[in-house]
């Protein structure tokens, strides 16, 4: 898909074909796209916990998220993105490099969800980031170390709707050119 026309197409999906079933290999490829974003210095803290199973996508559901975004995500694959703290945005002795610290890990494990979450659009698939989930009971349900911090989980498989475009602002309601 042209690449502008990728972004103007993509849409936060709130109900999944559950009749589809995401592949093994195609969450490789989209954790590939992912892994192609820019981070500070190149230190790739970005981590995917990819729950395939229909058994674990119910567990998940049930005991992490809660009940508006197990409904939205119902019929999805989830993937648990993370990013291992204390890394990005740091020196080697430890010390933030800036005022922003860990905002760094955060920065690239967005840039990292972008790449993934366009994507699954270029592949046909849909996706919904959900930041309201339960972080606790997800590293243990899925062994997530303490290093990592817990961020978002992200349901990707087929939309079963065609949501309109909410509207943008403008570039002009946005940016200051000097």
């Amino acid at each position: 898909m042209e690449f502008t026309k990728l972004i103007e197409n993509r849409r936060s999906i709130r109900a999944f074909d559950a009749s589809y079933k995401v592949s093994e290999d195609e969450m490789k490829e989209l954790v590939y796209a992912a892994i192609q974003a820019p981070s500070w210095k190149n230190s790739q803290t970005a981590r995917y916990y990819a729950v395939l199973s229909d058994a674990m996508v119910d567990k998940v559901s049930a005991d992490c998220l809660p009940p508006f975004n197990a409904a939205s995500a119902k019929g999805a694959a989830l993937v648990v993105t993370t990013f291992v703290a204390n890394r990005s945005g740091f020196e080697r002795d430890g010390n933030p490099t800036n005022e922003c610290g860990n905002g760094w890990g955060y920065y690239d494990l967005g840039l990292h969800n972008e790449n993934f979450c366009l994507r699954a659009k270029d592949m046909g698939l849909d996706t919904l980031i959900m930041g309201i989930r339960d972080a606790d009971k997800l590293r243990a349900l899925l062994s997530i170390p303490e290093t990592e911090t817990v961020v978002a989980v992200i349901a990707v498989g087929k939309a079963a709707q065609s949501p309109e475009k909410p509207k943008r602002k403008e570039p002009a309601d946005i940016l200051k050119v000097f």
